[in-house]
């Protein structure tokens, strides 16, 4: 994308996400080793040797565009993750405050829901892709303002 707007003559570093993305990476991890103390890492590491060219392009991502943050394997249960780290709720940018939403991929997704963030997960996603229209109805939306007195 970044080479087509170049061809085009303009500013390839204007390509990034517009609003705040996370992506996490989740394991696809193999057991080949188990009932020794170091198994996990064992797994891991065969993991991160199989993936090596994706993690890569990945950790590239990571530091090519802003506003994108990508959380690595072996850092928790994405459930967990989403949860404990991610999830903002509400954030706040250009004088607007935005809702937080998050697209999965499992069932799991929406548990975030919980928190109040908007939560889409792996039957959504299905209904979505397999041409069952539009998930999230738009509302029209009023302005708030906060006087200090």
């Amino acid at each position: 994308m970044r080479d087509a707007v170049t061809k085009l003559g303009g500013d390839p570093e204007k390509v990034n996400p517009v609003c705040p993305a996370d992506l996490v990476i989740d394991h696809s991890i193999q057991v080949d080793f188990n009932r020794k103390a170091d198994s996990v890492h064992k797994n891991q590491d065969l993991e991160f040797d199989r993936n090596k060219e994706r993690f890569q392009f990945l950790k590239w991502g990571s530091t090519a565009f802003r506003n994108m943050r990508i959380i690595p394997p072996g850092s928790g249960i994405v459930h967990q993750v989403n949860l404990e780290y991610l999830a903002r709720v509400v954030f706040h940018q250009d004088g607007f405050f935005y809702p937080d939403s998050l697209v999965g991929t499992d069932s799991h997704t929406t548990m975030i829901d919980g928190l109040g963030v908007l939560g889409w997960g792996k039957c959504e996603n299905i209904y979505i892709y397999s041409g069952g229209g539009k998930y999230l109805v738009s509302h029209q939306l009023c302005k708030f303002s906060h006087l200090k007195r």
